[in-house]
């Protein structure tokens, strides 16, 4: 436990000093700030910016985050130094983990602000959020661990982001996208967000967000025997 405060520790000090990352965090809250109090039209549901930033924020922000982090610490061979250091793989990615899960509630705690929610259905939003944010991080890891060199996790990073941090918008206006959409874990989101007003997890979506979480940490096993790290 020591081990992955440290590490936390550290990667509150580099925050700053990392902006690509740093942008990353606070991006889309600012964006359903700017985009939820300007744009206002009758035919616009309430809300509709926080509920789909929302989502493409936990398809995007800790995803390309987690992988940016540990794909630049391995060519670097800082990982390489602290798995040495007896630093276990499972408390450096509890460290890196909680810090970028952290930064990114804090950025949906901004998005949740913009949606003028009551305390019991922000509590939900949130919960919501914590959710989707963890299956992306599992997936970021995935990839920043399989990855060589920071290229190769932008390389692989961009396409995959970009997958699941649009298909919640794409599925609003084609229903066929939206067939296939409600099998990721940003889309289950959204859907969980949209019925904020009566708050519950459902039993499809439950089950869909751990297939996606358990998916996530297999190709994460994966990519951690196969990378020289094992």
């Amino acid at each position: 436990m020591n081990h992955a405060i440290t590490i936390f520790k550290k990667q509150i000090k580099d925050t700053l000093k990392n902006k690509a990352i740093f942008i990353q965090f606070v991006m889309f809250p600012i964006m359903t700030l700017i985009m939820n109090n300007t744009i206002q039209f009758d035919e616009i549901p309430e809300n509709f910016f926080v509920l789909l930033f929302a989502a493409m924020y936990i398809g995007m922000a800790p995803l390309v985050s987690i992988s940016a982090i540990i794909s630049e610490e391995k060519e670097q061979n800082t990982l390489r130094v602290l798995l040495m250091s007896n630093v276990r793989p499972h408390e450096y990615l509890l460290g890196i983990g909680s810090y970028v899960w952290l930064f990114c509630m804090l950025g949906s705690g901004v998005i949740c602000i913009a949606g003028n929610y009551s305390l019991k259905e922000s509590a939900y939003f949130m919960l919501a959020m914590a959710v989707g944010i963890i299956a992306s991080l599992l997936l970021g890891a995935a990839i920043g661990t399989f990855s060589k060199t920071q290229m190769m996790a932008t390389s692989l990073s961009v396409p995959i982001m970009l997958l699941f941090s649009f298909l919640p918008m794409l599925s609003l206006f084609n229903n066929t996208i939206a067939k296939a959409a409600k099998f990721t874990y940003s889309e289950q989101i959204r859907l969980t967000l949209a019925g904020i007003s009566d708050p519950r997890f459902s039993g499809e979506s439950v089950c869909i967000l751990a297939a996606n979480m358990l998916l996530f940490s297999g190709l994460f096993a994966v990519a951690y025997k196969k990378s020289e790290l094992a």
